[in-house]
This record gives C-alpha cells, structure tokens and sequence, in this order.
C-alpha cells in the first residue's frame, strides 16, 4: 500500500518514512502544504498522514483542497491539543486525528485501522456527504437528515454524529468519543458522552423503524445498518 506523509519537520518525517517502510508501506514525502496537495491530487494513495501546521497552506486547507478530489483516508497530526482543531480537523473531512508527542505504536495502529475499515460510502461522487441508509451528514451545510427530515442537532451532537458515521461499523469506545469530540481524557465518573448519546439517539433513531446507532455493552457504540 502506498501512503503520503505531510510533515514540515525533516527528522519526524523522515523517521516516519523509515518506520512506515519497515511496516511493508510505500512512502513519499512532502516537507509543506503546496506540495503535499500537489502529490495528493495528482498521485493515488491508499492513506494520507498530515500535519496541521506546515509552511505555505497548513492542513486544514490542504485537507479541504483533497476533499474536493477524493475520498483518500486522512489522518491529522498537530502538536495543538485543542479540541477546536481536532473538531474542525473532523469536520473538514479527517478520519482520525493524533496528537503529539505520539508514539510510534499508536501511529501504526491507526493507519492499519484506517487501512481495514475503508471509507463510508458518500453519495454522487461527493466528500462532503456521508450516507449511511438513509441518514445523511451534509459538512459543507452542516445538517443532517433521516428520511428526508431535517435533524435538530446541537454542534456537538452534529460532530459526534460525523465520526460515528465516519467510522460506520465499527465499535467506538466512550473513551474514544470523549477525547474525540470533547477533548477530555475520559473520567468513569464523567457521563457526558452516554448522555451525549442518549440525545442523538433520540433524534437519529426514535422516530424512525429501523435503528442504525447501537450500543455494545462493555464496549461502546456503532452506528450500522443491521438485519431484522
């Protein structure tokens, strides 16, 4: 598999090449934003890995630019532990974001999981729509509909929304949810995300016969199309 990594600092991209290599992965690099998209659009990889502050156009707007293109699975690296990044890195179009300092392990287990698990399937050629049955996430409009009807979602509901579809089928835990769309290290005692949750469901699923959000018990939630 062939994947691009866009990072700025010579010593981190060139470690990531070398590990990446070692990992049976075919690896090119780009050093700033304006060649990064070059390779990105002109080129087909199977995974993106992209800092957010580079030189000459910073992640976020190379992001949008391959979004426009393709459907390539992208994740964000960013020194900044902010949860407004990692919210607008999601909702531009990312499928994972990590934070550094990272370790390598972690890195590895994130782009074979995005590897696996694919993308979700988008509708008419677009990667600003997510679909799955009839629930679809416009990003660029920021709605969602079921069945033709309009969701009233909050902005978190509508971000949490976004990565559980994102990552359609596959088991998300609460710990998971709350670094992801809040940016807490989750806390047992904390029952933000269940109640979080609690709310999408009312509104993604009670109207409607067929449930696409389900809870694993012990594990987490998944957002999936099931039989029966």
């Amino acid at each position: 598999m062939k994947l691009l990594v866009i990072e700025d600092e010579p010593k981190l991209a060139q470690y990531l090449r070398k590990a990446l290599t070692e990992s049976s992965y075919v690896v090119d690099l780009a050093y700033d934003g304006a060649e990064g998209c070059y390779f990105a659009l002109e080129y087909d990889y199977d995974l993106i890995v992209l800092d957010v502050m580079l030189p000459k156009l910073d992640g976020f707007s190379v992001l949008q630019t391959v979004r426009r293109k393709s459907t390539v699975p992208v994740l964000m690296l960013t020194a900044r532990d902010q949860v407004d990044d990692r919210v607008r890195g999601l909702q531009a179009g990312a499928d994972d974001y990590l934070v550094k300092p990272f370790a390598l392990s972690e890195l590895l287990a994130r782009v074979q999981a995005l590897l696996r698990r694919g993308q979700v399937r988008l509708t008419g050629g677009s990667s600003t729509e997510l679909v799955v049955a009839d629930l679809t996430v416009d990003l660029l409009g920021r709605k969602a509909t079921r069945g033709g009807q309009r969701l009233d979602l909050t902005p978190k509901e509508f971000t949490l929304l976004s990565l559980l579809m994102r990552r359609k089928g596959e088991v998300l835990a609460r710990s998971v949810l709350a670094e992801q769309v809040w940016g807490m290290h989750f806390d047992s005692n904390t029952n933000v995300v269940e109640v979080a949750i609690r709310r999408l469901r009312g509104k993604v699923d009670d109207s409607f016969d067929a449930k696409l959000l389900h809870t694993v018990r012990g594990m987490g939630y998944v957002l999936e199309v099931r039989a029966g």
